[in-house]
């Protein structure tokens, strides 16, 4: 099969991979882009396009389709945060984040929702946002709908998102299909490893490509490690190269300077860059209120095989617990039904001993469904921080209070209660203290007196936001509706760190769509050319 990236590589892109270089090394450009996911990609197009020369700064290494094997052995080490391993600093949260060329784009499993309504209107009215309104954005989302292929899955769901179909049906629970962004897909479900047949329309087939054709420069690992500032201006990024392993620092730097710099390493990296390099922050907001979805995990035992490895990973939703609560009430929760391979399995559920390893002999008739709580709009929910250990690599801080563990057991049952409906013979809350039930009614007794507290029922995200947020005041956020920083002239911030809350949808289109915006007024101010109307 064709590698379109590798066949660039072969013509001539300006690719440069830290672990070869021999001697420290100065480079220029108009603007330095540090992170090449969502963010990054789209902004490196949308410059690069306006005539501007860029450098594109990567950690992670420049893997490609040739490279995914459809191995959670190779993948997780080579194409994660921390080999798919990052948590929060009590260990009590999970969190899955790319760190490779493309970022998360490449690794994730495709799910593209826009910023729901809900979400954009609070922005509006409790942060200020006025100029993010539904219509304001809906261009954008279009747009970028458009540049990557984002539609309704065609096929039917594999038996994992069909289970969610059939148990909320029975039950009057609403769902709907779920888009993605993909072209050509051959529906493996092996979407988290790499996609391996060019179907996943990510940063690495798309955005980068184009950035790369008109003259910008990659750099793979290559660790940016603090920015040095004159007055209130960004005039370098230094940069440590890695080792080959991805992990260890060669000992040569790269010091680019730029008349432009944007972040774009994601919601725990790019607040991190800016306190390593102490930044100026004279409100005391930056790195706090960093936001997941914190996410509860239900598992279920069928008597015919449900095979969750296969087939489109995520192709069914509800967001009936979610339109359920107000907006600034109890917490609510998106419902969707995640592919199961067998070491994120193993690494997710509870249990150990032979309790674990029975769980793990029934894997081909197991299924599991995911509730993502929607944080940050609740007057006790106030998320997480962002801090750095003594080596200066972040670590999110992120307390679990009463307000999550209340909407953790509606979760909870809301997940079991589909779960029996769909004609499962067992089913498990994923926490240390169930035993599992045979019954729905043996199900919401025993959820009803669970102990719910960190460590002891396991929470996962793989979506990271806020840190850096947008505001209509210095005193209330990092960075404008724009994503420019407002005491550093010349930085900007363009990922998931830009939201103010958590959004209550997989975020990878709210940040397409944002950044569109926000790198087109951006080009149009370094170019000096007209800001086109839309993309």
């Amino acid at each position: 099969m064709r590698d379109p990236f590798r066949e660039g590589l072969a013509a001539g892109w300006n690719h440069i991979d830290a672990s070869a270089l021999v001697a420290d090394q100065a480079l220029e450009a108009d603007v330095v882009i540090v992170g090449s996911g969502a963010g990054g990609g789209v902004t490196a197009e949308l410059l690069s396009g306006a005539g501007l020369k860029v450098i594109i700064v990567e950690e992670g290494p420049l893997r490609t389709s040739s490279d995914f094997r459809m191995l959670e052995s190779e993948a997780y080490p080579m194409l994660f945060q921390e080999s798919a391993s990052r948590h929060t600093a009590d260990k009590a949260i999970k969190i899955l984040q790319g760190r490779c060329v493309g970022g998360s784009t490449t690794v994730n499993w495709t799910s593209s929702f826009r910023t729901p309504p809900a979400t954009l209107h609070w922005w509006q009215t409790a942060h200020g946002l006025k100029n993010l309104s539904v219509e304001a954005m809906a261009p954008w989302f279009a747009a970028m709908e458009q540049r990557l292929h984002v539609g309704l899955w065609p096929l039917p769901p594999n038996e994992n998102n069909a289970a969610l179909v059939r148990g909320a049906e029975k039950l009057g629970i609403p769902v709907a299909v779920i888009p993605r962004n993909v072209k050509m897909c051959w529906n493996l479900g092996y979407c988290g490893m790499g996609c391996p047949t060019n179907a996943k329309q990510s940063m690495l087939l798309t955005t980068i490509p184009v950035a790369l054709s008109r003259g910008a420069t990659l750099i793979s690992l290559l660790r940016a490690e603090k920015l040095e500032f004159s007055g209130s201006k960004a005039i370098a990024l230094d940069g440590l190269a890695l080792k080959a392993d991805g992990l260890h620092p060669s000992g040569i730097r790269v010091k680019l300077r730029a008349r432009q710099f944007v972040l774009a390493g994601g919601a725990i990296n790019s607040p991190a860059l800016l306190m390593r390099s102490k930044a100026v922050d004279p409100h005391g907001v930056l790195g706090k209120r960093t936001f997941l979805h914190p996410t509860l995990v239900s598992a279920a035992l069928f008597d015919t095989p449900i095979r969750a490895y296969a087939g489109a990973p995520q192709s069914v939703y509800s967001d009936h617990f979610l339109k359920q609560a107000a907006v600034d009430g109890p917490l609510g929760f998106k419902l969707e039904a995640p592919p199961l391979h067998p070491v994120l399995l193993a690494t997710t559920l509870h249990g150990w001993g032979e309790a674990h390893a029975r769980l793990m002999r029934e894997f081909a008739n197991s299924q599991a469904l995911l509730a993502l709580v929607r944080d940050g709009f609740h007057p006790e929910s106030q998320g997480g921080r962002v801090t750095l250990r003594d080596d200066g690599s972040p670590l999110l801080d992120y307390p679990l209070n009463e307000t999550f563990w209340e909407a953790a057991r509606r979760a909870m049952l809301a997940m079991a209660e589909i779960q029996f409906a769909a004609g499962a013979r067992w089913v498990t809350p994923v926490h240390e203290s169930a035993t599992g039930y045979t019954t729905w009614g043996e199900a919401k007794q025993g959820i009803a007196n669970l102990p719910f507290a960190p460590l002891r029922c396991r929470v996962v995200s793989a979506h990271v936001m806020g840190g850096c947020a947008m505001a209509d005041a210095p005193e209330r956020g990092v960075v404008s509706d724009e994503g420019r920083h407002f005491q550093i002239d010349n930085l900007s911030v363009h990922d998931g760190s830009l939201f103010p809350t958590s959004i209550g949808a997989n975020p990878q289109l709210s940040i397409y769509g944002l950044v569109a915006r926000n790198a087109s007024l951006l080009a149009a101010a370094l170019s000096g050319r007209p800001r086109p109307a839309i993309l």
